[in-house]
């Protein structure tokens, strides 16, 4: 068992962010990476996280003394994983990061001089390979190349591969693409010529999408065979690996990009892939993490937990599934960007590959795994047929090697042999028709191992012619000697070349001006076009490249976008080399006569300013500049302003809703103001009311009389002395005077109470009813107030006192209401 080996590799600074003013917030240290929160003081305890890898690379300065280059990725990474391929081991390598941070040009490189990982490790293949002179060693090299787009499998090799490829488990083999190309190759060159290939047709299903390629998953897979002959038993080892080479597309996140519709859409499904392959990263970082905890039971229940992993909620950890804790020697690159102004995106990428590390993987070597196979595959066979057979179905070969079956009785047993699987792809399958299914995707497999060399080299050629009229039909350019490898130049004939805002994309594709007319338009036209593009705002009869003694005119149609040099041209223009022609919206090309001198580039680029005579060509950064230039439109200025609006925009929200807060808060302050005064007047006229004697009745004030008391009283002095003690002692009642006691003084409690939660003082305040006894008397303070014209002293047997609670000491006392009064007054 092994883990996963990670390596982490930081850029500089693209134009974007130099062009921000952007600050490096990445440092590296030996294996250690450490990166910065530019959102918080550099004296801060979080301010700084330090991750641990077993490599860090640091390629963001070319020319410091401690730059790490693409010999140094691939001294670390390559080599190792090319030695475990030799040994017989599955190996993968895989580069993850945000859009932009470099897992293209790590894998890819850029040229020759800057060669990646991939190309790298296919030269030393071969050169390991013919250093080998032993004649008992023969070796076997086959190569796929596929992209995952929007959770569909696409061959970028086979031409005649019409849709999307079917991905398939089988008992065995585990996931697989069902009629992926494999391809066979003799040497370098031919991958190289595969890959470019590749990479053209890649090209054209972007363009054609209306998308750049990083929007897609790229896997390049090389199936490596080692026959190692015995002389003395006669018999011949085998050693099979499976070397797989992933380029991610980037992780992006949409309120950064300002992704809408079918983009948006497209961005859902690269981060629908990805965080399935955070999900099983994570999954299996804890469940190799937990496997060696100890015997407790929660320990075994957190394993069990952990013991699903999703590899099926995604195409790409689905094939990826034997890479990821399975069977292979597997290591990832973490590509990042050293800018503060990507701090989140290089955080989740450090903390992804930090998760990936713990990843352990059970690799074995591969070691006569075909011979088994075919042998259980064809045993399988066998057993299919005699039970068709048996139950009245007849197997028999079709057109074109597909199996058919004519039903002669019902299959009733079959039905409890053969299980249906209602969940399939195509839908539920009648018993019949799934088996003959598994037979002849066994037999397909058995055919596939058994072919002979020779046949997959036959195979691999007539493939490639196919390939090379597809190309020719759509105007791709080809050498005279009939290969399509690279970029070249023809001697004499003017011709376009795509440009791409992916430098491995860009000048890949080139379409020959012939002489006469040469017509671009739509697949769809009515009139065969002689170069087919398919995108936004192509029409059916787009536009007419006439060449005549040797000056080439561009006559674009009534209704066709077309533009020269970011002008939009609705007459015949005439082309110069170096011109940018950009047709529709997105098919940027630019425009080469060999025939014309050098002088005549330099001038028509100098001419317009932008570029200086030894800049070389023009790229596709400089024809989109200088479209939106001519338009009348500045990226920048446009951001800034929209910035701007956004940000008053939000001011003006931010103080509309506070200015509605503080209304709202008014009204209601000023309701609760207004109750507690009624209730304070309430209380105090009932207190005033209850409190008055009947001497005090007689004085003329301003007190309220109910109209019905209004009339004159005509009572005797003996009516009047029964009326005064009757009076007397209702007032000293107890139930009359603790009523109105509390009704009288509950507003004041319940502010009390208010002032304390808003002070956080802990303290709670209630009323409480005490009683007088023989053993136990009122304390002095706690007793009502008297009346100092009063005759005789009146002690109340129950009074109203409100009870203190000091929550944080434990603590309760009481206090009289006139000393709550107080209190609160001071609070």
């Amino acid at each position: 068992m092994s883990s996963v080996k990670v390596a982490v590799r930081v850029r500089p600074f693209n134009s974007r962010e130099m062009s921000r003013n952007a600050e490096c917030i990445i440092e590296m240290e030996g294996a250690t990476t450490r990166i910065t929160n530019p959102k918080m003081p550099a004296s801060a305890k979080d301010a700084i996280k330090s991750f641990n890898f077993d490599y860090s690379y640091w390629s963001h300065d070319p020319s410091g003394s401690l730059f790490h280059g693409q010999d140094v990725v691939y001294q670390d990474l390559g080599e190792e994983m090319l030695q475990h391929a030799f040994q017989g081991y599955n190996v993968c390598i895989f580069a993850y990061g945000q859009t932009g941070a470099g897992k293209s040009y790590t894998m890819m490189g850029k040229g020759e001089k800057d060669e990646g990982i991939i190309p790298r490790l296919c030269k030393d293949l071969f050169v390991k390979i013919n250093e080998d002179n032993s004649p008992e060693s023969q070796y076997s090299v086959e190569v796929s190349y596929m992209e995952i787009y929007c959770e569909r499998v696409r061959d970028l090799l086979n031409p005649n591969a019409k849709g999307n490829l079917r991905v398939r488990e089988h008992p065995l083999l585990g996931p697989y693409v069902e009629d992926l190309s494999k391809l066979a190759v003799t040497s370098y060159a031919d991958i190289h010529d595969l890959m470019d290939e590749g990479n053209k047709a890649r090209t054209v299903a972007a363009t054609n999408m209306n998308e750049s390629s990083s929007r897609s998953h790229a896997v390049f897979t090389i199936i490596f065979t080692q026959h190692k002959h015995d002389a003395d038993s006669g018999l011949t080892a085998e050693k099979v690996s499976k070397i797989s080479l992933v380029d991610l597309a980037g992780s992006e996140r949409a309120e950064s990009t300002g992704a809408k519709g079918t983009r948006l859409k497209e961005g859902a499904n690269i981060n629908k892939s990805l965080t399935t392959l955070g999900k099983v990263i994570s999954a299996l970082a804890e469940q190799s993490g937990g496997g060696g905890g100890g015997g407790g039971g929660g320990t075994n229940k957190k394993k069990k937990k952990g013991e699903f992993i999703p590899y099926r909620d995604s195409v790409l950890t689905w094939l990826l599934r034997e890479n990821l804790g399975g069977n292979s020697k597997t290591a990832m690159v973490a590509a990042i960007s050293p800018a503060d102004i990507n701090y989140d995106e290089t955080l989740s990428t450090l903390r992804y590959a930090d998760r990936a590390k713990q990843i352990v993987c059970k690799a074995i070597v591969n070691e006569d795994s075909n011979a088994k196979l075919i042998r259980e595959l064809k045993e399988e066979i066998s057993r299919l047929r005699n039970l068709l057979k048996a139950e009245g179905i007849e197997v028999e070969e079709g057109p074109g090697g597909k199996v058919t079956y004519v039903r002669e009785r019902a299959a009733s047993e079959l039905g409890r042999q053969i299980s249906t699987d209602p969940k399939s792809p195509g839908g539920p399958l009648t018993i019949a028709e799934e088996a003959v299914d598994q037979l002849q995707e066994n037999e397909k497999l058995v055919a596939e191992f058994t072919e002979t060399w020779e046949n997959k080299l036959r195979r691999a050629e007539s493939i490639r012619q196919q390939r090379e009229a597809v190309f020719a039909e759509m105007g791709v350019a080809i050498k005279e000697d009939g290969e399509t490898v690279g970029f070249f130049q023809p001697k004499k004939t003017p011709h376009l070349v795509n440009l791409n805002p992916d430098s491995s994309l860009s000048e890949c594709l080139l379409y020959y001006l012939k002489v006469g007319l040469t017509r671009i338009g739509s697949p769809g036209a009515n009139i065969p076009q002689d170069i087919q593009l398919v995108g936004s705002h192509i029409i059916n009869e787009h536009c007419v490249f006439q060449n005549s003694d040797g000056i080439v005119t561009l006559k674009p149609s009534p209704d066709a976008l077309c533009y020269v040099n970011g002008r939009k041209v609705t007459c015949d223009v005439t082309l110069k080399t170096g011109s940018r022609v950009i047709l529709g919206k997105n098919h940027v090309f630019r425009f080469h006569h060999p025939e014309q001198p050098r002088e005549r580039l330099d001038d028509s680029i100098k001419d317009e300013g932008k570029l200086s005579p030894g800049s070389g060509p023009a790229d596709w950064e400089y024809a989109h500049s200088e479209l939106l230039e001519r338009e009348g439109v500045d990226l920048k200025l446009e951001m800034e302003q929209k910035m701007r609006e956004m940000e008053e925009q939000w001011r003006r929200e931010k103080e509309e809703a506070s200015q509605a807060f503080q209304q709202e808060r008014k009204k209601y302050e000023d309701q609760i103001e207004s109750l507690q005064k009624q209730v304070m007047e309430q209380s105090m006229t009932m207190s005033m009311i209850s409190s008055m004697t009947p001497d005090e009745f007689n004085q003329e004030e301003d007190l309220y009389v109910n109209p019905i008391f209004e009339a004159e009283c005509n009572w005797t002095e003996r009516e009047y002395e029964l009326a005064s003690w009757a009076f007397s002692k209702w007032r000293i009642h107890q139930f009359t005077s603790l009523r109105d006691d509390l009704w009288g003084n509950a507003v004041f409690l319940k502010e009390a109470n208010a002032i304390s939660v808003e002070l956080k003082k802990r303290v709670s305040f209630q009323f409480s009813l005490l009683s007088s006894t023989l053993y136990s008397s009122f304390p002095p303070d706690l007793l009502p107030i008297r009346d100092p014209d009063e005759e005789e002293e009146r002690v109340p047997r129950t009074v109203v006192v409100v009870e203190v609670q000091d929550n944080k000491n434990n603590a309760s006392h009481f206090w009289s209401l006139e000393k709550l009064r107080q209190r609160l007054e001071l609070m």
